[in-house]
């Protein structure tokens, strides 16, 4: 992460909180504390197998706590004021810290479990690790509106997070994700994302795996020279392409390879 500094602290209940600063951000070196008084972290929630399909569905109670569209002047993800007791302590350009209603986690794996097979009431924790990923301190905003030297502030953060988790034991999947819309259960405004450290390569990316099996290894090469010889390119530029797919399952649907 060249030019881009990285400092790790500790929230008030022992989360993990990481700054990443922009190459020749203003901010001071020297970041407050969090002296807020905050209830013991909530257990690791359980993982349920839906046995008609072998998928792992999770069940986290504690997530029906979490803040619901709070005012501007109450935003959780923005720096902490006298009047907001927000999660976040200081000034900040990216802040990552570790969710307080996680999904997954906060217990990690001892090693990768066996899920596999089907039974009726089966169950296992839900280890792994969830973050939120804080794009800016503004109250308003997405991925989408950051400058270039913030996107790629975020892109490094994403970068370093997938690789210190994906370190995890019994961490199977990492990924990185952005939040936006009351439409889709978004329960916060301002711009931000999450990543989820998963203890199992979810269903979507089986498939693909499947398919690739199934192909060859050539399927995304070939996948994306389909496209660009195609009529719906949205986007061509000399790293990536963003195109409409040739089947699309949304009526606004754009992928990027």
């Amino acid at each position: 992460m060249t030019g881009i500094p990285k400092q790790v602290h500790t929230l008030a209940d022992g989360r993990e909180l990481i700054y990443f600063d922009d190459p020749g951000s203003t901010l001071p070196a020297e970041r407050a504390s969090d002296g807020r008084e905050l209830p013991p972290r909530p257990s690791t929630a359980q993982m349920r197998q839906d046995v008609l399909t072998g998928e792992w569905v999770t069940v986290a109670a504690a997530r029906q706590t979490r803040v619901m569209l709070p005012p501007a002047h109450l935003d959780p993800l923005s720096p902490q004021t006298p009047d907001n007791p927000s999660e976040i302590p200081s000034a900040y350009d990216v802040a990552v810290f570790e969710n307080r209603s996680p999904s997954f986690g906060p217990e990690p794996g001892e090693g990768p479990a066996d899920l596999s097979g089907l039974a009726l009431g089966r169950s296992a924790p839900a280890v792994g690790r969830c973050e939120v990923v804080c794009f800016s301190p503004e109250h308003e905003g997405s991925f989408g509106s950051l400058s270039r030297e913030r996107a790629r502030t975020v892109i490094e953060a994403w970068a370093d997070r997938t690789a210190e988790l994906s370190a995890i034991p019994g961490v199977a999947q990492v990924f990185p994700f952005e939040n936006r819309g009351e439409a889709i259960g978004v329960t916060l405004r301002h711009p931000h994302g999450q990543i989820y450290a998963y203890p199992y390569i979810t269903p979507r990316t089986q498939r693909l795996l499947a398919a690739i099996e199934e192909y060859g290894p050539s399927l995304q090469a070939d996948l994306l020279a389909f496209e660009q010889a195609g009529e719906r390119v949205v986007l061509a530029g000399e790293h990536w392409t963003a195109f409409v797919p040739y089947a699309a399952r949304w009526p606004v649907e754009v992928h990027l390879m």
